[in-house]
């Protein structure tokens, strides 16, 4: 089945360049919106694969949209813009935007970025998952970003060391941890120790 995304951006000739690159590419584009409040009320009514949202938006600008949706764990976020500057940057991380494209941008652009984001989004999910056994919010918060700190760590050697992308090294280290029975976070350890690689297996 195709993807399904929603689009948001206030120029309407953009708007539409975007959402034919997209079925051009095989993606099917199930709303578009305009504005903020409106892109919000289109993604959580149809729950799409992937929101792609411009960052200045009337209204809620695409940080405040993705902030909200990424809160819901509705579907992963790419933003639209024009900016590419660390801080804001680190402004789209905070609100949870998994991925970003700097206009103008070339439509070979827009599959790694929107390929990228659902990887990110689906790491972040099974992280979720893992750590849902905490019944403390703060412990679980903290736990969590513990193992973001060792996965991102150990992606790092696997992407440097073994010439893997990105999506590759999280999925062999949360396919590792599913064969091994082991926490996703006791996996990251290991690859950053050595001790496990994906040339010679776990000891």
């Amino acid at each position: 089945m195709a993807l399904r995304v929603v689009i948001a951006e206030d120029e309407a000739i953009i708007r539409l360049d975007l959402k034919e690159i997209l079925e051009e590419e095989g993606y099917e584009v199930v709303g578009a919106a305009s504005r903020g409040e409106e892109a919000i009320e289109m993604i959580r009514n149809l729950r799409p694969d992937l929101a792609i949202l411009d960052i200045k938006m009337p209204g809620k600008d695409g940080i405040e949209v993705a902030s909200e949706i990424s809160s819901d764990n509705i579907c992963p976020v790419v933003i639209l813009t024009a900016f590419s500057q660390r801080s804001f940057v680190e402004q789209a991380r905070d609100a949870g935007v998994l991925a970003y494209l700097v206009k103008p941008f070339q439509a070979s652009d827009l599959v790694p970025a929107i390929e990228l984001a659902r990887a990110r989004f689906q790491e972040r999910v099974a992280l979720e998952e893992e750590v849902s056994s905490l019944v403390d919010k703060a412990e679980r918060a903290t736990r969590q970003l513990e193992t973001r700190k060792l996965l991102d760590r150990a992606k790092g050697i696997l992407m440097d060391s073994f010439y893997l992308s990105e999506p590759e090294a999280f999925s062999f280290i949360q396919k590792t941890a599913m064969d091994s029975r082991r926490q996703m976070a006791d996996v990251a350890q290991r690859i950053i120790s050595g001790e496990l690689t994906p040339d010679k297996g776990d000891h």
